[in-house]
């Protein structure tokens, strides 16, 4: 193209552009001296919902950082209700037994759909006999920003809980009173939703630093008075045991930690939920100091165990997306290597680098494990929905060994069983199971098998373990389901690994 027409496009392309017409006159929010600082506060959940146009039919997100101590879902859950919305779309990333009052409101058609990685006590015991007309997606940790960015859940509105931020937003779980720690499932949503109404107990003052949750995130402010108990976060299936069974579960997996393969210099782990999981940390000190070792990275939910490790100079970095106690809390706010990461990070299938695909080795707990190492976290053995997937199939699937911990028994009834009630994680990526009564390695790992026999640990078929409960508790009754299918279990990659039917009365 010669000048002549370069200069003619150039004149045609500013003909096309609007006249300046004052430094306010384009942009959604005004500048200057007459501009408010603190537009973004507004002063009732109310006003926050009315601002950002929620409609029937909707989607509403939230996090489970406060565990059973969140205060955030059920209050806001309980506004929009006044307010006469229905048919929305709840999107929480986990819901435990302290979400009960939500039962009311799925009754009365305010809620219509559910996505979560789980549900625990009375919601989950209603959702398992037929509450709900539509059935609960259930997904991991990891398959919720999957299902996020495939667009199947789209978050219109997410609702998000912290103890403080400042007057444009930036938040973080270690300012204020009430702190949760790390915000890794709520910075998912603050990434994706289409708008974010931050609720905290304080705002203080600009810039509330490190931003989890950064001021061009946040749409609306609003003060409350509490979002949530600290104190509840290390209750349930993230508490510190002194059960002597699971302690010394706990000390059986330290030992097919140290003697698997992976046990060297350098090494990556994570312990998940559940006593004998959490427990497994404390059994690992004497090992590598024995071996003159020490872990670069641990991940998932950090404990005061995993802290302890850190500050003795065992774990180089901490990877934390929930806190699952105050000491975690504190370390995160105190060590410049304990890190948040958000759950996309962690272990979304789709990013182009999660955490997990570089993990060594994984502590995982289990309601039931079958002959064929398939894992369920999700159904009790009444069939009756009482766990949650969490990270526990995106671990598994990408670590160099996932170890499943769990009692032989439960109240009399086999953890160890022919076929899981609920397939949630598949048996191919299982490598051992740890328990009570002896040790199982998955035939796919001979390697890992050969290694621990070796150790002279007390490695047995999967087989005799399921004999042995059956010797010891009887064999139970089959359980009886309705045809009515009232949860689908989602895969990490969105697919459909099995579906949770309604328990017959």
């Amino acid at each position: 193209m010669d000048s002549q027409h370069q200069s003619n496009a150039g004149t045609e392309r500013a003909a096309e552009l609007a006249p300046f017409g004052g430094r306010n006159a384009n942009i959604p929010y005004p500048c200057g001296p007459e501009a408010n600082p603190d537009r973004k506060i507004v002063d009732s959940v109310e006003e926050a919902v009315r601002r950002v146009g929620l409609k029937d039919g909707m989607t509403v997100s939230f996090h489970h950082a406060f565990r059973e101590g969140d205060k955030t879902i059920n209050m806001v859950v309980g506004v929009l209700a006044r307010m006469g919305f229905k048919d929305l779309t709840l999107a929480a990333s986990s819901l435990l037994s302290a979400n009960a009052p939500l039962i009311e409101h799925i009754k009365n058609g305010v809620i219509r759909r559910i996505y979560t990685s789980g549900m625990r006590g009375k919601l989950g015991d209603a959702i398992s006999n037929g509450l709900m007309d539509t059935p609960v997606t259930f997904h991991s940790h990891g398959g919720r920003p999957a299902l996020i960015e495939r667009g199947e859940l789209q978050i219109d509105v997410a609702f998000l809980g912290v103890s403080a931020c400042d007057p444009f937003g930036n938040a973080n779980g270690v300012s204020g009173r009430s702190w949760c720690g790390a915000l890794g499932y709520a910075m998912v949503d603050a990434q994706f939703a289409r708008n974010v109404v931050m609720l905290t107990e304080e705002v203080v003052p600009y810039p509330n630093a490190p931003a989890s949750i950064r001021q061009d995130q946040v749409d609306w402010i609003v003060q409350v008075d509490e979002v949530g108990d600290p104190a509840k976060i290390s209750v349930g299936a993230a508490r510190a045991t002194t059960n002597p069974r699971e302690l010394l579960i706990a000390r059986l997996s330290a030992e097919v930690m140290e003697h698997a393969g992976y046990f060297e210099d350098g090494f990556s782990m994570q312990t998940g939920t559940g006593g004998s999981a959490t427990a497994t940390t404390r059994f690992l000190e004497d090992r590598m100091r024995s071996k003159g070792i020490a872990a670069a990275w641990a991940l998932g939910g950090q404990t005061g165990s995993m802290v302890d490790l850190h500050k003795k100079g065992l774990i180089g970095t901490l990877l934390d997306t929930q806190s699952f106690d105050a000491v975690a809390a504190r370390s995160l706010a105190e060590s410049p290597r304990h890190s948040e990461i958000s759950a996309h990070v962690y272990a979304n299938p789709l990013a182009k680098g999660a955490v997990v695909d570089r993990l060594d080795m994984v502590i995982l707990s289990a309601l039931e494990i079958d002959l064929d190492f398939n894992v369920n976290v999700l159904t009790g053995s009444d069939g009756v929905v009482r766990g949650a997937i969490g990270g526990h199939a995106d671990t598994a699937a990408r670590a160099k060994l996932a170890i499943v911990v769990a009692p032989l028994l439960r109240t009399r009834i086999p953890t160890v069983v022919e076929k899981v009630t609920t397939r949630v994680t598949p048996g191919e990526t299982i490598g051992v199971l740890v328990t009570d009564h002896g040790i199982a390695v998955n035939p796919r790992r001979p390697d890992v098998a050969d290694r621990l026999k070796a150790a002279g640990l007390p490695v047995v078929p999967i087989e005799d373990l399921h004999r042995r409960a059956i010797a010891i508790s009887g064999q139970p009754q089959p359980l009886r389901f309705l045809d009515r299918v009232v949860g689908h279990v989602r895969y990490r990659d969105g697919t459909l690994i099995d579906t949770v039917r309604q328990v017959a009365p």
